[in-house]
């Protein structure tokens, strides 16, 4: 399968775990790559750094994607240095309580879900010009499995996204008549990854029940999350929009 080579791709929250898995693949099968950060600045050069040594293309640029003329001057810059975004993937992590809806406040659920949305709105409108003008695009949304089953603490985190899938599946239809597809990678657990290092919610004990429960022995790495990432911005993917590709090593099964 070819890549989305001489693309161009913006990869938010791209200075670590799997934004920066996904960078590092796609500038590998030759795409430009925009690896926007919020705070981890040097981190985030890192990221770059790594693919150009490698001979890849990419760029840091700094953006909260949760403020609307911050996303449009990034996107801007884009267009400036390589014209416009081909291949969205909007991976950027918004900060979510972790706690029984019971303990939760509307500021925590609310606040979460607007933010959640905010984001994916203002980058998509940003980058969807360029797209609808050229007639190909690919979006590509992370999601979680926590959209359709359940843990506990996790209301805030699994209502948005899911929020985020049916979006997703509007998108989908709204948008395939200009050539551009959008899907949704919904990752079980991941190791390596902020989440993963909240050891006050997620103990050694609770992942290797995790580990129990998935067939295939292991949790996800990042490169594992990437792999499916790349697979929907691809050329040759051109025949799958509104889906959602659980990434879980079959802990959980649809």
């Amino acid at each position: 399968m070819t890549g989305a080579a001489g693309r161009v791709a913006l990869v938010t929250g791209a200075s670590s775990g799997i934004g920066a898995a996904t960078a590092r693949l796609l500038a590998s099968r030759g795409t430009r790559v925009v690896v926007n950060y919020l705070r981890s600045g040097p981190a985030a050069e890192e990221v770059v750094a790594g693919i150009e040594a490698a001979g890849g293309r990419a760029m840091a640029v700094q953006a909260d994607v949760r403020e609307v003329s911050a996303v449009e001057d990034m996107v801007e810059r884009v267009r400036a240095a390589w014209g416009g975004v081909d291949v969205l993937v909007h991976n950027a992590l918004i900060p979510y309580a972790v706690k029984p809806f019971q303990d939760m406040t509307w500021e925590e659920l609310g606040g979460k879900l607007d933010a959640e949305m905010h984001a994916a709105f203002a980058v998509t409108k940003a980058v969807l010009p360029h797209m609808s003008e050229q007639g190909w695009g690919r979006v590509i949304y992370l999601g979680t499995g926590l959209s359709r089953r359940p843990r506990q603490g996790m209301i805030a985190l699994g209502t948005a996204k899911a929020a985020l899938e049916q979006f997703a599946r509007y998108l989908a239809e709204e948008l395939g008549p200009r050539g551009i597809t959008v899907n949704v990678v919904a990752p079980g657990p991941v190791e390596d990854t902020r989440m993963a290092r909240m050891t006050d919610v997620f103990d050694d004990a609770y992942k290797q029940r995790q580990v129990a429960a998935t067939p295939l022995g292991r949790l996800a790495h990042p490169a594992d999350v990437a792999q499916a990432i790349a697979f929907y911005a691809g050329e040759d993917n051109s025949f799958m929009t509104g889906t959602t590709a659980a990434v879980n090593g079959g802990m959980a099964m649809d």
